[in-house]
């Protein structure tokens, strides 16, 4: 749960107009004011479920995109002769599998969001990327690499 705490814990900041809340998805550099300490454990907890929704769809879609994928190019023959084509079917396949249910649940997300806040609540935030972001971003970016580099590797050595 501490990761998760992380995650929704960067989305709220002390500004000069208090407490405020920035959604992820939400337009850039628009925030809104957490009136009192059990609206803020709300839209934790809130922002909670959505993370875990979040993680399951993409995770759960990759697995199973996965295996559905590997079914289909490895009955069209020699799916190492044809990295590209395997890897094409596999990328189509997650899409269908895991980006459907993916933006069902995000419009849900963008229409719920609205009902914790209210527009007179909404200010002005400064947009700054903290340094554990950077660094998140950067170690995301190079553990796929690696994860690119390994499979081609792997690929390649039957």
């Amino acid at each position: 749960m501490g990761l998760l705490d992380s995650i929704v814990g960067a989305q709220f900041r002390n500004e000069t107009a208090g407490r405020v809340i920035v959604f992820p998805g939400d337009r850039r550099g628009r925030g809104y004011v957490v009136r009192s300490e059990a609206e803020e454990l709300k839209i934790k907890s809130f922002l909670k479920m959505f993370y875990c929704a979040h993680f399951s769809i993409l995770w759960l879609g990759w697995f199973l995109g996965f295996e559905w994928s590997r079914e289909i190019y490895q009955a069209l023959g020699r799916p190492e002769a044809h990295f590209l084509r395997a890897i094409g079917i596999a990328l189509g396949v997650y899409f269908l599998v895991a980006g459907i249910p993916y933006l069902l649940f995000w419009r849900a997300y963008k229409k719920a969001f609205v009902n914790f806040v209210s527009p007179q609540d909404e200010v002005v935030v400064t947009v700054r990327r903290s340094k554990q972001q950077i660094y998140i971003g950067v170690a995301v970016i190079a553990f796929a690499i690696l994860l690119m580099v390994a499979v081609f590797l792997l690929m390649r050595a039957k």
